[in-house]
């Protein structure tokens, strides 16, 4: 699979960097006074300073939860996901959804969790059960 390059806006490059960097441990590359590279889980991700681009982003009904419709996230195996959802509780992360359990003893049964950065981009890390499902119906 090749690695996949987004760009993103935030408000703030230091909160940007000890978030990526320091709480999910995202190893930073490349940077100037207007931007940051930072190691994805093998994805280029960039944050470019651009405070007037942040904005809340829509949520969308699904499972009874209100998602972000503007995030982004990864696919992690069950136990990154899980050692994250940790890392993340242990750190007092607001979640936007809690960790939990999708589709349990279904087809695509996922484990799912939002949160926002510092700058209110939202996030969605999940992990499946069976990484051959994630495109099932």
């Amino acid at each position: 699979m090749q690695p996949f390059h987004l760009a993103f806006p935030v408000t703030d490059l230091d909160q940007a960097r000890a978030f990526y960097g320091n709480v999910l441990g995202c190893a930073e590359g490349r940077s100037s006074p207007h931007w940051i590279d930072f190691d994805f889980y093998g994805h280029q991700i960039v944050a470019h300073l651009s405070p007037d681009e942040c904005k809340p982003a829509g949520t969308s009904a699904v499972d009874g939860h209100g998602v972000p419709v503007r995030h982004f996230g990864v696919v992690l195996a069950m136990d990154q996901w899980e050692a994250l959802a940790a890392k993340l509780k242990a750190a007092n992360t607001q979640f936007v959804i809690e960790p939990y359990i999708r589709f349990k003893g279904e087809v695509g049964e996922q484990a799912t969790m939002f949160f926002h950065d510092p700058c209110g981009n939202a996030l969605e890390f999940k992990a499946f059960k069976d990484i051959g499902q994630l495109f099932a119906k």
